[in-house]
């Protein structure tokens, strides 16, 4: 007799709603998942073009210092940038390459050499319609400092 009674209060006012939960939890999982999944995609290429600039930056000061001559040293530089910018998927011809050096020459023993590297990492899935790819872009700069060795031969 309860059994029946139960089963009579489970055909009214609540009936339709049978199932609804999950529809319910999916769709606020999805509505909640799609901007998660988006944010690990936009950090992902922050911190990779992080990674990028400081590596290529501290990579471009230690062959500057350890060139024969300026033109040398300035050349290795732009090619080590390009390198450890190409090794994270960037193209090196997008940076910025300023070489700062100290008092006394760049080469000089005991001076110190500055190289800075400035990139822009495009956010993910931005299409380049109207150049909105340029505008929603991050800029990234790292700053490297090498110190030319006491015992530098004279150039």
């Amino acid at each position: 007799m309860r059994n029946a009674r139960l089963r009579q209060a489970g055909t009214g006012f609540l009936a339709g709603e049978d199932g609804s939960a999950a529809l319910e939890f999916i769709t606020a999982g999805s509505i909640l998942l799609v901007p998660l999944v988006y944010l690990v995609l936009a950090m992902s290429a922050l911190q990779g073009g992080a990674f990028a600039v400081e590596g290529a930056a501290r990579q471009a000061a230690r062959v500057y210092v350890q060139a024969p001559d300026e033109a040398a040293a300035r050349a290795a530089a732009i090619r080590a940038v390009q390198v450890g910018l190409d090794d994270y998927g960037i193209p090196g011809d997008r940076a910025a390459v300023t070489i700062d050096c100290g008092d006394g020459g760049c080469l000089a023993r005991r001076s110190t050499v500055t190289v800075t590297v400035r990139i822009r990492v495009a956010l993910p899935l931005v299409p380049d319609l109207l150049s909105l790819r340029s505008a929603a872009s991050i800029p990234i700069e790292a700053v490297a400092t090498q110190t030319v060795s006491r015992f530098r031969r004279a150039g």
